[in-house]
């Protein structure tokens, strides 16, 4: 009996720490994020509890634009005429976004895509950790 409620848990816990399907991630990234921190190659954190910038990201299809803008009180946002324009694709099991502007080109890995959570890897090395942008409310 022990070895059976052994094996049960044992299934449980490896089902629950699968990796979530790059496909799926797709559907989460749409919105306004908030950067909470980054997570530099060497372990080292940097907090970004204040932000006066988020990032809005839209996809269509498998094409996509990441804008940065500013909340106002009244519930709308500043925004700037740029935009990082990308690509999406999977390889090699996970998510990837390809950019490309008159000045670079680089790709960033989505490591966790959810509803209110976004989990970001850059070429650097650095892991950029996103919640979902809440108005503001008074």
């Amino acid at each position: 009996m022990k070895k059976y409620i052994l094996l049960i848990v044992t299934m449980v816990f490896l089902c629950s720490c699968a990796k979530q399907d790059p496909t799926e991630q797709i559907q989460y990234l749409d919105g306004y994020w908030n950067i909470e921190k980054a997570v530099l190659e060497n372990g080292t954190e940097k907090d970004f509890s204040i932000s006066t910038t988020i990032d809005f990201i839209e996809v269509n299809g498998t094409t996509g634009i990441r804008k940065k803008v500013q909340p106002r009180l009244d519930g709308t946002f500043k925004t700037s005429n740029n935009a990082e324009i990308f690509d999406i694709k999977v390889e090699e099991d996970s998510l990837r976004l390809y950019y490309k502007t008159p000045y670079d080109a680089w790709k960033e890995t989505i490591i966790t895509a959810k509803d209110s959570s976004l989990v970001v890897l850059n070429p650097d090395g650095k892991t950029y950790y996103y919640k979902k942008f809440t108005k503001f409310e008074f």
